[in-house]
């Protein structure tokens, strides 16, 4: 089924009736980010760290990239392309990593698509800080077009704003959300007005379009032309929400926001910015806010603070999201994860990502101080992004959707061009201030890493001296003591899990019905209720259950238990059921896996991550912990 399809169909958002509602709300979560670009990419191409000549030349040629890599970068490869590769709905870097892992299995390109995919998502951390920072600056910015004096506002200002964002998420943001619609479609009505009256002071800007005025900027000056791009592409800053979102509203309410909302007004602002820049070059220090009256500017830079801060929220939800698919995929350890919403299920809060992000926010405002110097940092991320995510669309185009071999290769190499291109540019930018998102990434990418390959060791190292359930129940079945009552023991293999041979060896004893009970998370968003449980007896009162969950559902086993009725028996009873874990102390050692760095990474990881009894919802006066060590 392709994202028409679900929009249409079974999901959510694809109600024909909805559509105008729905793209409403994607103007107001999807394209915040990119709708508040306007307000410095084009200021950030003429006097950013590659300064232009504000001239007839330069402007045309800035201008006319603009336009071709929104029409290229952002209709074409995302509304057009990308947006098909949905996974039963959902999109983003780890959805389509979860949707080629599933639909090709264990191959060649497997490893080399996983890399690409935390890669991706550690890049995302680095453009979740960087955002809500240069959003936020580059509008209060607008309070020295207002008043010379108020500039020294500007840094206390973005900081408090940015401190009541990240406070308010543990409220949720259903309400808030509900104003981000309309408020946005106000703010790209009032952009497009701006536009259009800067237009009319000069007309002739309209032939900027042109493809020739790009190849023009080229032939004059190659290399200024591609230091510029590195500005440029701040103007698609926030594509990547374009596909990471679609889950919340389909494929087509997305379509239509961008094609008859969003792009248009985007155009006619960045048409009226330049236009201003051809009368006036010295509007170039704000030409957002200078194309406004002096009596608009305050309102207007309220309506963009507003802006901002929406796309912030966007962008803050998307880590939260991002967090919890991590947690559910394996890529990072068991997190506090509230929901804040009875209705919405994507409704979240990861408290510690929350404060994560708001102090690296802070750190980064107080480090670069100008929304100009963040412009440097910004780039790369978004660029890196784009790049790995054209590198997963040619192993989309080649092994899952099977375009002709010339097709995909002219597609995928097309992308890998531009975005290699605009991403080449960006690397320049690395002494400016591209180093930060790096290392965010860089910081990202190991603890994700670490993670999954530490738990596959634990796995074998368990496993080594693990024994077969069968043989287990053969030998155990009828010469222990059965006590009345379930016992519940999680196990992440079909081996007797080190749970139960613990309390057998202290306790001496075996209840009358024990699970060995597995969470098996799959390569989908959701699984039905009624596909949830798989369950096999044993004999001898045992049974093996295994609960399937997609990686954006809610897991709570003791609901998920009960649901299963007398399948097992005979229906579980709350005050009956003892759940049994274990905790493994793990011990860095020379043996073979890891460094013994990354081994004591893990380690710390293991003993700082939640509790399982609060991560599966297990009643607190029915569980019990036993521990061991394991060395990797």
């Amino acid at each position: 089924m392709n994202a028409t399809q679900t929009a249409e169909t079974g999901h959510s958002p694809g109600h024909q009736d909805r559509l105008g509602t729905l793209a409403v709300g994607a103007i107001g979560v999807v394209f915040g980010d990119i709708g508040t670009s306007p307000l410095y990419s084009l200021k950030e191409s003429f006097i950013g760290h590659h300064p232009l000549a504000v001239d007839r030349e330069h402007i045309f040629g800035v201008l006319s990239l603009v336009f071709w890599t929104m029409v290229l970068v952002v209709t074409v490869k995302y509304v057009i392309i990308i947006l098909r590769a949905d996974n039963k709905g959902e999109g983003g870097s780890l959805a389509l990593l979860a949707l080629i892992a599933r639909k090709l299995g264990e191959t060649r390109w497997t490893p080399w698509v996983t890399i690409l995919g935390v890669i991706a998502t550690a890049l995302f951390y680095g453009d979740a800080i960087i955002t809500p920072a240069v959003s936020v600056l580059s509008a209060v910015e607008g309070l020295a077009t207002v008043e010379d004096s108020l500039s020294q506002l500007v840094l206390p200002i973005s900081i408090a704003i940015l401190i009541g964002l990240f406070m308010i998420q543990s409220h949720g943001t259903a309400r808030v959300g509900r104003l981000f619609g309309p408020v946005m479609v106000f703010y790209f009505a009032v952009i497009a007005v701006l536009g259009v009256l800067g237009i009319a002071r000069s007309p002739d800007i309209l032939w900027a379009l042109n493809p020739w005025y790009a190849l023009n900027f080229f032939l004059l000056d190659p290399m200024l032309a591609f230091l510029a791009l590195g500005s440029v592409v701040l103007a698609v800053t926030g594509a990547e929400a374009l596909y990471a979102d679609m889950g919340h509203f389909g494929r087509k309410a997305i379509m239509v926001s961008w094609l008859y909302i969003a792009f248009p007004c985007l155009m006619l602002n960045y048409l009226g910015q330049s236009a201003l820049l051809l009368s006036n070059p010295a509007a170039v220090e704000n030409p957002f806010f200078l194309l406004a009256p002096d009596w608009a500017r305050l309102p207007l830079v309220i309506l963009a603070t507003m802006a901002t801060v929406i796309a912030s929220q966007a962008v803050i939800s998307g880590a939260f999201s991002v967090t919890q698919q991590a947690v559910q995929l394996g890529f990072l350890p068991r997190l506090r994860i509230r929901h804040t919403s009875a209705k919405a299920a994507g409704q979240i809060y990861v408290p510690l990502t929350n404060w994560l992000l708001l102090i690296m926010v802070i750190l980064l405002v107080l480090g670069f101080r100008s929304s100009s110097n963040l412009a440097a940092a910004y780039g790369i991320a978004v660029t890196g992004t784009m790049f790995i995510t054209a590198c997963m669309l040619g192993v989309l185009t080649f092994a899952v959707w099977k375009w002709p071999p010339v097709v995909a290769g002219l597609v995928t190499g097309g992308f890998l061009l531009i975005d290699g291109l605009y991403f080449a540019s960006n690397v320049t930018k690395i002494p400016d201030g591209g180093w930060f998102p790096l290392l965010v990434a860089a910081i990202v990418f190991t603890l994700l890493t670490t993670w999954a390959t530490g738990r596959r060791l634990v796995r074998a190292r368990l496993h080594e001296g693990a024994m077969p359930i069968q043989i287990f129940i053969q030998s155990a079945g009828h010469s222990v003591q059965r006590v009345p009552g379930t016992a519940v023991f999680l196990a992440s293999t079909d081996d007797i899990p080190p749970a139960l041979l613990h309390n057998l060896k202290h306790n001496k004893v075996l209840h009358d019905r024990v699970v060995i009970l597995t969470v098996a998370i799959e390569q989908v968003p959701h699984v039905a209720p009624e596909a949830r449980a798989e369950v096999k007896p044993l004999g001898e009162g045992f049974y093996r259950i295994i609960l399937h969950y997609g990686f954006m559902d809610e897991i709570d086993i003791p609901a998920a238990l009960h649901a299963l009725g007398e399948a097992v028996g005979e229906k579980f009873k709350a005050m009956e059921t003892s759940y049994f874990l274990a905790r493994q102390t793990l011990i860095a050692s020379a043996r073979p896996g890891m460094a013994i760095w990354r081994e004591k990474l893990f380690a710390w990881m293991v003993r700082n991550a939640e509790s399982a009894m609060e991560f599966f919802k297990l009643p607190t006066n029915r569980v019990v912990e036993l521990g061991s060590q394991v060395e990797i």
